[in-house]
């Protein structure tokens, strides 16, 4: 298809994908597994982002819900971060994979010690565009991240196994460990219109 003419179109490709994927196996390895390379090809581009969802906020990230599945098996959110703006060390509870479309994200992952404090784990990643991170109980789930660029905006998209905006996390005191219940919740209240073909469909027809 001319995504010219219909600039949604990778968006709806991946949708259906993770739809057919969510319906096939409820494993999270093989969820995971089998949205990596999808969410890879929708990065590989980023013309279909419209701007709204793509505009950062002078004093916040930005969380804006793409889509939802029906039975909140996945959803995709697009993140966006403007200079200096970060989260607080959090967990997810679902499965989730991170995908860089715009700029750069540092990623600061944690481990609970014996005291019970969290540590850092590891060496502070940098996700550029096409980078994917994993996110999980089983593979790790606890982090922060913060926007890697000092002078520009950086975008994001997120898939996660559940509809993320509406589930149960927590954030943590990186002293003590201790955890304080938080829902997300999602910056705006619109979706992309995913099915409205009739513009490719029409130009199909003109052509």
């Amino acid at each position: 298809m001319n995504t010219d003419s219909d600039p949604i179109a990778p968006l709806r490709g991946f949708v259906q994908s993770m739809t057919r994927l969510v319906e096939r196996t409820d494993d999270e390895a093989a969820l995971l597994a089998g949205a990596r390379p999808l969410l890879a090809a929708l990065i590989a581009g980023d013309a279909w982002l419209a701007d709204e969802f793509a505009q950062p906020d002078p004093q916040f990230y930005r969380q804006c819900l793409l889509h939802c599945d029906p039975l909140e098996r996945f959803s995709v959110v697009s993140f966006v971060w403007g200079p200096g703006q970060s989260t607080p060390i959090h967990d997810h509870t679902v499965w989730g994979l991170v995908g860089m479309l715009r700029g750069a994200e540092r990623c600061r992952r944690y481990e609970r010690a014996a005291d019970g404090a969290l540590r850092p784990a590891g060496e502070e990643q940098m996700l550029r565009p096409g980078d994917i991170e994993a996110v999980s109980p089983t593979v790790g789930d606890i982090h922060t991240v913060a926007n890697g660029l000092a002078d520009a905006p950086s975008v994001s998209i997120h898939v996660y196994g559940a509809n993320i905006g509406a589930v149960r996390r927590h954030v943590f005191d990186a002293t003590t460990g201790l955890a304080k219940d938080f829902v997300s919740g999602y910056s705006i209240a619109r979706v992309p219109n995913l099915w409205d073909r009739s513009v490719a469909l029409r130009a199909a027809i003109a052509g």
